[in-house]
């Protein structure tokens, strides 16, 4: 773990969604948004696991839908399953997209390259609303979580409307997974009025776990 190597800067960014600043411990890539840390290429055991928890929970996961691309750990994970024929990817920041292309790559086996990826840039808030496919398995991890989000219209996935947006692109069978970085309870029960639900804790190097939410019609 790198933490003992001080920071350094390699970019801070202006974007509509505020402030974004990549830097650098040693190998290893931090990505932080307004101030807040979100993700690192050091610690993906969790949104691996968010997509491994799925995928194992599906009898055929081909059609997978990744909100968010991050530093590539769950996109990666997903292209190691077999059964899966096309993983698309909805990541707003272009910003990134390069960074993914630049530095993080090396960490999760350059997995924007393979055949089965499709990388949308868009808003997933909006192209939700819009899509008119059906995904196998969903996994979301644009935020920290229901109660921690990044940017202001995120809050919208956690709703009611937007559960049932999501549940409307499962096709039958299918599984949604929520990355959190707290348990988040008010959001379990919310989900809980349209799937079962099982709660995954992760643990983490900080001391407290990350948590997954399994959810299934």
């Amino acid at each position: 773990m790198p933490l003992s190597e001080l920071p350094e800067v390699t970019e801070r960014c202006q974007t509509p969604r505020g402030e974004l600043q990549l830097q650098r411990r040693g190998r290893h890539f931090e990505l932080i948004s307004n101030g807040t840390f979100l993700m690192a290429t050091y610690n993906g055991d969790s949104g691996r696991a968010l997509i491994r928890s799925a995928l194992q929970n599906h009898y055929s996961p081909r059609r997978v839908l990744i909100g968010g691309l991050g530093v590539g750990f769950s996109l990666a994970e997903a292209l190691l399953d077999p059964e899966v024929d096309r993983v698309t990817v909805v990541e707003i920041e272009p910003l990134v997209i390069r960074w993914y292309r630049e530095y993080f790559c090396q960490h999760s086996r350059n997995s924007l390259e393979d055949p089965r990826t499709r990388l949308i840039q868009a808003d997933l808030v909006e192209w939700i609303g819009q899509a008119k496919e059906s995904f196998d398995v969903i996994s979301l991890d644009i935020d920290n979580g229901p109660d921690w989000t990044v940017v202001e219209s995120n809050r919208g996935l956690y709703t009611e409307n937007g559960i049932q947006r999501l549940k409307r692109l499962l096709a039958p069978d299918g599984i949604i997974s929520f990355w959190s970085a707290s348990p988040a309870d008010a959001f379990k029960n919310r989900l809980e009025s349209f799937f079962r639900v099982e709660t995954i804790a992760v643990p983490h190097f900080s001391g407290s776990p990350d948590y997954l939410f399994l959810a299934r019609a």
